[in-house]
């Protein structure tokens, strides 16, 4: 009776399990699009508009912009914690200053090739003229703002925090700000001078990742809720933007999504292939955090993600993809900061009729390879486009003008941002010959991460996605 029982027990657990898919990270997300999709269109066929949402677009925005709130809360802190941990990571590493090096001699290749595609996409397909718009605006010609772009690398206080006061029906409103590009600045000295000091900054140092640790933890259970997150998301976009103003804007689209492809599926396959690796395993491996990256719109947001698939999956040590990939979060951008920002210039120049000459198209690039870490990692490329436009003097009125798709757009720019930030560590690795190419080659059964024995230092998160995926 008590094995009789006993069975029966067994048999129930068992078939109140949800099957094996059901609990997959990657079906859930694509579950959540379909479903942010039907829902985005139902709110745009029910009469919501942006500034007259009904009940379901009103809550799909609710939702959507409650999720990257999230994830940006954690930017501040995580930018700092991340690259003071990832310059004292270099601790562990033999010849870390050639991998240090060799990491960013990498992330100015990539995105000089990122960027050069996307001016040659703007020039071939021309995706500002004939939009049949006749607008004009004020063209300031060649006296950029760069230089205030170089004074603004210098933090004004400790935590690049800025005040704006504004009046509105005679209600005054002050706003605070962070600007990332200064806290990245003083990340970087303070992380140096960490190294330099030596033992004396050890409890600093382990300050530091103790608080790093807390904060990838707390970014984990928003990922976890990626696909609720993703619903409002799409939703949103779809019922507030719909797919009109994509077709007016159409060209400009394609050409974007023509240079990520381009990047993700020709340049990376090939810079993996002349290193001797395998194409289907950097895919199959990075996969997980380019999906994430997709549908959060965050390169931040998928740090923890990136860094374990880099590790994981793609077989880098540890001790350098800790420096490396939480670097490349904040600097390394190839889709916002080097494919998007050269076509996006390219549009408003031909869509306001202003001819760019060759020292112009040297700026792009100029700006792109140097000035990505103005994006910080944060979802949208605003600040970089907006660098872009003013450097080169182009009409700021453009800005207005993408934002009505950057939504859309953001997801392929951020998935290929994440893809090339695992790359480049894996390509370094082998470089130096300290790639573990026995787990690279190590095969995927679905599941988010290769097979491997647990080390102690093996996160909770990896655990928790191995077993959701499981």
């Amino acid at each position: 009776m008590s094995n009789s029982s006993n069975t029966l027990t067994s048999a129930g657990k068992t078939s109140s399990r949800l099957p094996k898919w059901a609990t997959s990270f990657g079906v859930q997300i694509i579950a959540a699009l379909v479903i942010g999709l039907a829902l985005g269109l139902l709110a745009k066929a029910t009469g919501s508009t942006t500034k007259a949402p009904n009940g379901l677009g009103a809550t799909l925005q609710t939702i959507g912009s409650s999720y990257v709130s999230l994830l940006q809360t954690a930017v501040v802190p995580l930018i700092f914690t991340a690259v003071v941990s990832s310059i004292a990571n270099l601790r562990q590493v033999s010849n870390a200053a050639k991998l240090a090096w060799n990491t960013l001699l990498w992330f100015a290749i990539t995105s000089l090739i990122a960027v050069m595609i996307g001016i040659g996409l703007g020039v071939i397909l021309q995706p500002g003229s004939g939009t049949g718009i006749t607008k004009k605006a004020e063209y300031a010609g060649k006296t950029g703002d760069w230089w205030a772009f170089l004074t603004g690398l210098f933090p004004k206080n400790f935590l690049g925090i800025g005040a704006s006061t504004s009046v509105t029906d005679g209600v005054a409103s002050t706003s605070i700000s962070f600007n990332v590009l200064q806290i990245l600045v003083i990340a970087i000295a303070i992380g140096v001078a960490a190294l330099k000091v030596g033992k004396q900054a050890e409890p600093f140092l382990n300050l530091n990742a103790s608080a790093l640790a807390v904060i990838q933890k707390v970014l984990w259970w928003i990922i976890r809720i990626a696909p609720l997150g993703t619903i409002g998301l799409i939703g949103n976009a779809v019922a507030v933007y719909g797919w009109d103003t994509i077709g007016s804007l159409g060209k400009f689209t394609v050409a974007i999504y023509a240079g990520l492809a381009l990047v993700l599926f020709v340049v990376y396959p090939i810079l993996v292939k002349t290193h001797g690796l395998s194409v289907k395993q950097y895919f199959s491996g990075v996969w997980p955090a380019v999906q994430l990256a997709f549908v959060s719109r965050s390169s931040i947001g998928t740090l923890p993600l990136t860094q374990r698939v880099t590790e994981r999956n793609l077989g880098v040590p540890q001790g350098y993809a800790s420096f490396a990939v939480p670097l490349g979060a904040t600097t390394k951008m190839d889709g916002c900061a080097a494919i998007y920002p050269a076509v996006a210039a390219i549009f408003v120049a031909q869509f306001f009729g202003i001819n760019l000459d060759f020292s112009q198209y040297l700026l792009i690039v100029v700006v792109s390879v140097l000035g990505s870490a103005a994006t910080a990692g944060t979802t949208g490329a605003v600040v970089m486009l907006t660098l872009t436009l003013s450097t080169l003097g182009l009409p700021l009125a453009g800005v207005g003008l993408l934002l009505a798709i950057d939504p859309i757009l953001d997801m392929g720019r951020t998935a290929v941002n994440v893809a090339g930030q695992a790359l480049v560590p894996a390509i370094v690795a082998k470089r130096q010959g300290i790639l573990d190419e026995s787990l690279y080659n190590a095969p995927r059964t679905g599941t988010a991460f290769a097979a491997q024995t647990e080390s102690p230092e093996a996160s909770g998160e990896t655990r928790e996605l191995a077993d959701a995926n499981a």
